[in-house]
C-alpha cells in the first residue's frame, strides 16, 4: 500500500461533488454529492451500457466500527435499483487520477480516469478480463 493510500482521506474527493454527463461507450449521468456530516459520499448513478440501463445509488467513505479505527482504504457500495446487485469497491484519488477497484486491488476489475486541471472532465476507462469500455465525464453542475 503506498503512503498516499495509506492517508487516503474522502476530503480528497471533493472534486468529484457534481453531476456528470458521461459520454463515449457509455451515457448518462452520474451525481457525486456529500452525505449529512460529510463523512461519505453519495453517487447516483443512471447510466447505459451496451443498451443495459443502470441505475442505482453508491455510498463511498472509509469503514468505520465502534471502538476501531477507520479504515485506510475509501471503500464503497452501490445498490443496483434495476436487479438488486449490491457492488463493493475501493477508491482512490492521487494527483488527478481517479482509481475504483471492483472488491480488491488484486482483482483485474478497475477503472482509471485522468481528471482535468479546470476540474470539468475527466476521462477513462474501466476494464476487466474480456471487456471494459471508455468514457468521458463532463461536468453539467
Amino acid at each position: 500500500m503506498t503512503k498516499s493510500t495509506e492517508q487516503q482521506s474522502i476530503n480528497s474527493f471533493e472534486r468529484l461533488i457534481g453531476k456528470w454527463k458521461l459520454t463515449g461507450e457509455v451515457s448518462g449521468t452520474v451525481e457525486y454529492k456529500w452525505a449529512e456530516g460529510e463523512h461519505f459520499l453519495i453517487q447516483e448513478v443512471d447510466m447505459k451500457y451496451a443498451g443495459r440501463a443502470i441505475r442505482g445509488i453508491e455510498f463511498i467513505g472509509h469503514i468505520s466500527k465502534p471502538g476501531k479505527p477507520k479504515t485506510p482504504e475509501v471503500r464503497s457500495r452501490f445498490y443496483s435499483f434495476l436487479n438488486g446487485l449490491t457492488l463493493d469497491y475501493i477508491y482512490e484519488i492521487e494527483a488527478n487520477t481517479v482509481r475504483i477497484w471492483l472488491e480488491d486491488k488484486s482483482l483485474n476489475n478497475f477503472m482509471q480516469a485522468e481528471i482535468s486541471q479546470d476540474g470539468q472532465k475527466f476521462v477513462g476507462a474501466w476494464q476487466w478480463p474480456g471487456g471494459g469500455y471508455a468514457f468521458q465525464a463532463n461536468k453539467i453542475s
